[in-house]
């Protein structure tokens, strides 16, 4: 048996995903800029999807970008916006568990002359409301925040953080990075207070290399790409028009049967940990299960470094995590686990099992039997 449980990091693309993806590759492969036919109907793709994911956002068409993933998308969200309100203040507020695709772009602005405030969480990895009262100022132009961290599942208060930000600071803009969240919650961008929103499409059953940022139309953005002006000279370049396609399908797949989806997830991620619970020295880090975002768990194994854990799984076909996989395989501890207080010794034992409504309550019995049987050996050769 195998069981994929890493699926905040990729997933598995959808089969009508990869039919369209290869349909807009072999038979309706037109540049979207072109006058002709074949033009036409490259571009009726990419405004199909802009279409879907409108109507999924409840936002218009012509407030969805798409980008080559959520990367750019953040970082156009924060580098642009924040070029783009440089007269207006200077100061920027983002909290200590964001991805690295959010920390390093604002670390970039901090060097350019901007001033940076890092908001605290508490233990559960959740940012806290008081601190980001205290930080807001009149000079403040952009907060970032994710939805639901990559490593925990701790979700933000993202709603209450949208109306502090339009009472304190209704100049400011607001991203939530909702690279984690979208295809797991209803998010309403217009009635959260939110002016920019990032996804990406391979955490959602699509294609890699495409994503989307959604901009509210009053938000000023500064684009970073420039060339022939595409979509409507926010990013220029001709346009992904399979991974745009892809990624409109992913999204229209993943809000079908949305509930009953959600639920399985919540119902997977019980059974697993309730079955780790069972076990000796094995700690679920983060908010309660049900709190938490349905697809993602954060789990130290103590006394058990992370990665030998991991490929102890990987020679029995289960794979998991130890903590993002984004990062192009460099192991540092884990900002996010530090921010919440954990030791390093406890942050070299976690890993993070994450799901998709593609995995089954036998593969999660599958993974319990297996660290049943290989824990026991692990701790018997493990570092003194």
């Amino acid at each position: 048996m195998e069981a994929y449980f890493d699926n905040s990091a990729t997933t598995r693309c959808f089969e009508e995903v990869k039919d369209i993806v290869v349909k807009t590759m072999m038979e309706d492969f037109g540049n979207p800029s072109a006058m002709h036919q074949k033009g036409v109907d490259a571009e009726g793709y990419v405004k199909e999807s802009a279409r879907t994911l409108a109507q999924i956002l409840k936002v218009t068409e012509k407030e969805i970008l798409f980008t080559s993933g959520g990367t750019e998308s953040n970082n156009l969200a924060l580098i642009g916006g924040a070029l783009a309100n440089k007269r207006s203040g200077n100061h920027i507020i983002t909290t200590a568990v964001e991805h690295a695709a959010v920390s390093q772009p604002v670390a970039f602005l901090q060097e350019q002359g901007f001033e940076v405030t890092i908001l605290p969480v508490d233990g559960h990895g959740v940012v806290k409301l008081d601190a980001l009262e205290k930080a807001l100022r009149p000079d403040t132009i952009l907060v970032s925040t994710m939805m639901v961290n990559n490593e925990t599942g701790a979700v933000m208060p993202v709603e209450k953080i949208g109306a502090m930000i339009q009472e304190k600071c209704p100049k400011a803009l607001y991203h939530v990075d909702a690279i984690q969240a979208f295809g797991k919650y209803r998010i309403y961008p217009k009635k959260w207070n939110i002016h920019l929103l990032s996804v990406s499409s391979h955490k959602i059953h699509g294609p890699k290399g495409v994503g989307f940022l959604y901009i509210n139309s009053k938000a000023k953005v500064q684009p970073l790409i420039l060339g022939g002006g595409q979509q409507n000279g926010m990013r220029s370049g001709t346009d992904n028009v399979p991974g745009i396609a892809g990624l409109g399908v992913a999204a229209k797949m993943m809000y079908q049967n949305f509930d009953e989806k959600v639920e399985h997830l919540y119902q997977l991620k019980e059974r697993m940990a309730e079955g780790l619970s069972k076990i000796d020295d094995v700690v679920i880090n983060g908010m309660p299960v049900r709190e938490g975002a349905p697809h993602i768990l954060s789990v130290s194994f103590l006394g058990i470094r992370s990665e030998v854990l991991l490929h102890t799984l990987e020679d029995r076909n289960i794979y998991v995590s130890a903590g993002s996989a984004c990062s192009s395989h460099k192991r540092k501890p884990s900002a996010t686990l530090s921010a919440m207080g954990m030791s390093n010794a406890q942050i070299e034992n976690t890993v993070r099992i994450s799901f998709s409504e593609e995995n089954t309550f036998e593969e999660v019995d599958y993974c319990l039997e297996v660290l049943n049987e290989v824990l026991p050996m692990l701790k018997r050769y493990a570092r003194r």
